[in-house]
């Protein structure tokens, strides 16, 4: 009983082994069928060992079309040339391919591959996913990398808002991706962007541009070599000789940064922002721009420069940080914190410096919360510099005609002082000083004359025709009165003269040579516009690390699918010459 239990045992397991593989087998042979392309439905079969070795020829129907299916995809046409060893079939006439229930292609002609699943449409091809729809007159349509892929052209809308245009595209469903070359055009509601290398993703509407590119809105136009673009919020990068132009103003820099919702720009490294109506120009390293009617504006700052541009000389002011504000036609200029100023004929420092470019006005403004017993607000105080002459006080003024691009005058209030060397020792000053000051410039920039009231005091070093010192003038009054040759005083009057004394030199004490504030800036001064940055600490930018390079995307048809192709088709000697075969071609790269 125990051998017999033991031999059935073993019939059974020897049974149960043989029925696992013949399902095993079935399955395998079931599983390679269908890998086969099926013909769900036909009106028609023709066999032409002629003209198609080896393939049936299907006809629709007056009731439906030819219907053929592979795997998830169904497929219909009014003729179809099926070649069944090859696994192969061609199909003519309104063709529609289904994918599931995600994709679906029409065209006017169709070439499918069982083996390969790659499937080559032509003939007003329109390929139609969730979010967006390709058209093309060549498309080709990887089913096992769910990619398309057309090169002689094509079309791309997305959600019916963005239209994409390019000689080159690829489609890379599983990503939402598209990578687009040559002749790239985007266009929505807003936005046109040109480019030759351009990376889409069709679920958020971000762009990647590379290579000489466009974005162009009703607002402005950027140019980049290396950029991004959110064409669903309107923000974007701007990278590698990065340029945004407005209406009235050109920003560069090495990154700009833009929103077009809220009129706003900012920029890093290398900065220049243009002002094409006023003829200004503002440098540094860091900017924010601002447009529109209420708040149209330049901020910017690490190294800031403004230039405003003039025909015979230009002006030049340095400071902490600048901003412009105000309509084209009234622009001012606010430097602030170590303010500084250059022209040729003449330059001056303060603590912040003001300028309407509409009126003329220039302010160089001190320190409010300093008062003059604090040792630091001497050092502090505005300064300007023409020719020979050194000129501080609380607040100076110069008032300069828009039209010639000439200074008229110069005002100084509170503590007004001039110094000048004295030509010939260049030991002593002349000074003057008083609580106001009025100054009148010539046709050359040059301090003509010089007026200041309210408890004037002055040292003149006077000398005679040979230049030989005749003593030392000090004097009080209530104004004084001097005419300027070449930055030298010709000339003085003095009103309302409380005490004065000429004596030589030697008669006064050392103490008794100089007016009470006397502070000579010369090694201050500043010679050149290399000079306004000469006191600045040392300047360390960020590195802007940007966007990464532009990846070539690979080929479409890989070696092992070309040989799987070719080797299908030489088996037949008297295959179809009319065919259109599938050949690699090389697409373009960066």
């Amino acid at each position: 009983m125990i051998i017999f239990a033991s031999n059935i045992f073993i019939l059974n397991r020897q049974l149960l082994i043989f029925l696992l593989i013949s399902i095993g087998f079935s399955n395998i042979i079931n599983t390679q069928e269908k890998k086969k392309i099926e013909i769900k439905y036909a009106g028609r079969l023709n066999v032409d060992e002629t003209n198609y070795p080896g393939a049936r020829i299907l006809t629709r129907d007056d009731s439906q079309q030819v219907h053929i299916a592979h795997k998830d995809m169904n497929m219909w046409c009014d003729r179809a040339i099926h070649y069944g060893e090859k696994n192969y079939i061609e199909a003519y006439g309104n063709v529609r391919m289904k994918q599931a229930d995600t994709v679906n292609m029409t065209s006017r002609y169709v070439e499918y591959s069982g083996t390969t699943q790659l499937a080559l449409a032509r003939g007003d091809v329109i390929l139609e996913d969730p979010k967006t729809t390709v058209s093309s007159d060549t498309l080709y349509f990887d089913r096992l990398k769910q990619e398309a892929f057309y090169r002689s052209g094509g079309t791309v809308v997305k959600d019916s808002t963005t239209t994409i245009t390019s000689k080159i595209g690829r489609h890379y469903m599983q990503e939402n991706k598209f990578k687009f070359v040559e002749d790239v055009v985007l266009v929505n509601d807003s936005t046109t962007i040109k480019s030759n290398f351009f990376d889409f993703y069709s679920d958020t509407g971000l762009a990647y541009l590379f290579g000489p590119s466009t974005i162009t809105t009703p607002e402005s136009t950027t140019y980049c070599e290396k950029g991004f673009y959110d064409s669903e919020n309107e923000v974007g990068y701007a990278l590698k000789n990065a340029r945004i132009d407005y209406d009235n103003r050109i920003i560069e820099g090495d990154s700009l940064y833009f929103d077009t919702t809220k009129d706003f720009a900012s920029a890093s490294n290398n900065i220049k922002v243009t002002d094409t109506i006023n003829h200004s120009i503002i440098k540094g390293h860091y900017a924010e721009v601002f447009k529109g009617e209420e708040k149209d504006s330049v901020f910017i700052t690490k190294r800031a420069l403004a230039i405003t541009v003039q025909e015979n000389d230009s002006i030049y002011m340095h400071a902490d940080k600048i901003m412009v504000t105000g309509k084209p036609d009234n622009r001012i200029i606010r430097a602030y914190y170590n303010a500084r100023i250059y022209k040729s004929d003449l330059s001056g420092k303060a603590d912040s410096i003001h300028s309407n470019q509409k009126t003329g006005l220039t302010q160089l403004i001190n320190l409010n919360e300093l008062g003059l017993s604090d040792r630091f607000s001497l050092a502090r105080k505005p300064i300007l510099w023409n020719l020979e002459n050194q000129m501080t006080g609380d607040t100076i003024h110069l008032i300069s005609n828009p039209e010639s691009e000439k200074i008229d005058s110069l005002l100084v209030f509170e503590n007004a002082f001039i110094i000048s060397q004295d030509t010939v020792s260049k030991t002593g000053y002349n000074q003057i000083y008083g609580m106001h000051l009025k100054g009148l410039f010539n046709d050359q920039n040059k301090l003509r004359q010089v007026d200041i009231t309210k408890n004037a005091e002055s040292i003149f070093y006077a000398r005679n025709d040979q230049q030989e010192l005749i003593g030392i003038d000090k004097a009080k009054s209530g104004s004084i009165s001097i005419l300027f040759d070449e930055g030298a005083i010709e000339e003085y009057t003095r009103l309302n003269q409380v005490d004065g004394s000429l004596h030589p030199e030697s008669e006064y004490e050392e103490r008794d040579k100089f007016l009470r504030g006397f502070d000579w800036r010369g090694e201050e001064r500043i010679n050149s516009v290399e000079d306004l940055f000469k006191d600045d600490p040392p300047l360390d930018l960020p590195i802007i690390k940007g966007l990464e390079d532009y990846i070539p995307q690979e080929d479409f048809f890989d070696e092992d699918r070309l040989k799987q192709l070719t080797k299908q088709e030489n088996k037949d000697p008297h295959k179809d010459t009319n065919k259109r075969n599938i050949k690699k071609k090389p697409i373009p790269t960066k």
